[in-house]
């Protein structure tokens, strides 16, 4: 049940990317483009998720089980280092730069789009070179 539950909300998050656009690079490179011709629509996109999440993350750290009775895991870091600032400014700045980030990119994969499958193995291959050097730093120090 929880395999068919986690695949039913892949499938509604990826109607949902195409739906409001965010699949499309096209528009969020116009979204991207303050000093150009700015697409607002969006930030309407993205303020309804937060919202939507505001409230899931409020009523599942009440919880200590799912409604499928699957453990609650909430992330538990709360600091801000120098890591998430990086890691951050990668992202924004990969997707500024492709108007895709990974979500998107999955959704257009599973569309046929030649691009996507590019990008898609750029990222994979970004992983795992995130992973390896990850695992020689640890080994290191």
């Amino acid at each position: 049940m929880a395999f068919f539950t986690a695949a039913l909300a892949g499938v509604i998050l990826g109607i949902g990317l195409l739906l409001s656009g965010m699949a499309n690079p096209g528009k969020v490179q116009g979204f991207l483009d303050l000093a150009g011709h700015w697409d607002p629509s969006l930030a309407m996109v993205m303020a309804g998720a937060i919202a939507v999440g505001v409230v899931g993350f409020a009523i599942a750290k009440r919880r200590t089980h799912s409604l499928l009775k699957l453990p609650m895991e909430l992330p538990a870091a709360t600091v801000v280092d120098r890591k998430l600032v990086i890691g951050s400014a990668l992202f924004g700045i990969g997707w500024g730069l492709a108007g895709i980030c990974p979500g998107p990119a999955l959704v257009t994969l599973a569309m046929g789009i030649p691009q996507a499958i590019v990008f898609v193995a750029a990222m994979l291959v970004g992983m795992q070179l995130f992973h390896l050097i990850q695992k020689q730093l640890r080994e290191t120090w």
